[in-house]
């Protein structure tokens, strides 16, 4: 497995056209592993390439990518990057690195700044004879929810603010208050809603697509590496052709 870190030139008509669409950035993003044909499909319980884009600043654009193979993102340096400053070798305009080895270092009871993009949905129904109908999460207090429905499952908790940090009266939960998110280590924010046209080879004009996305910041302890891992590899949800479903740790900082 590998991570990988890639700057987007937001002054560059290329990179301006992979961030319109995120189905033109996944095909970019696919098109970076020599060895995987546009027809591959990923295991069902492998590891898959998942990508998420950060948008730090206006001119700060960062492209992560985890996949079972090394890319090559030549492509997307000619297109939406620095080429000339890239025929440096120290500087060829991504950062790769092996994951596997901080995989491997993962053991329960660790605590990580965690960020992941997501796509939280669910199925509802007004009438009981009805077909369901997916339908997004609109409020930070159930897209919240939505994720720590997940935890369990996905090998992690999300740590809970101590009492003396919380705004709101002891016990109260999410489902108690509109602003309950004051009991955890979690934000909900950059709500994105996204509509494209999802074409396919010889199709002039394909579906549209419409989704919701939204990056979910916190801090999360590990409760079964081995799960943890697989959500690492896996990704949490649906949409991760479009960008959604990679969650990412780092260190964290400012917790004295």
């Amino acid at each position: 497995m590998f991570l990988t870190r890639f700057r987007m030139n937001t002054a560059r008509p290329g990179a301006r056209r992979l961030l319109s669409s995120p189905q033109v950035l996944h095909a970019a993003v696919m098109a970076s592993f020599p060895g995987l044909l546009p027809t591959d499909a990923p295991a069902p319980d492998g590891p898959r390439v998942l990508w998420r884009l950060d948008q730090n600043a206006r001119a700060e654009v960062l492209l992560y990518v985890v996949s079972p193979d090394k890319p090559d993102l030549t492509h997307l340096v000619e297109q939406a990057g620095w080429p000339a400053a890239a025929t440096d070798a120290q500087t060829p305009g991504w950062q790769t690195r092996p994951y596997a080895p901080f995989l491997d270092r993962l053991a329960a009871g660790q605590q990580w700044a965690f960020r992941l993009t997501a796509n939280p949905v669910h199925d509802i129904r007004r009438k009981a004879d009805e077909p369901r109908k997916r339908t997004a999460h609109l409020t930070p207090v159930h897209q919240m929810a939505w994720l720590l429905e997940r935890q369990e499952r996905g090998g992690f908790q999300v740590v809970e603010k101590p009492h003396s940090k919380r705004l709101l009266p002891d016990g109260t939960t999410l489902k108690d208050h509109e602003h309950s998110g004051d009991r955890y280590e979690l934000t909900a924010g950059d709500r994105r809603d996204l509509s494209f046209a999802k074409s396919r080879r010889g199709e002039r004009r394909g579906s549209r697509v419409t989704l919701v996305t939204v990056t979910f910041d916190g801090r999360l302890e590990v409760t079964d590496p081995a799960a943890m891992r697989r959500v690492l590899t896996q990704g949490i949800g649906r949409a991760k052709a479009y960008g959604c479903g990679l969650l990412t740790l780092a260190p964290l900082t400012g917790t004295g």
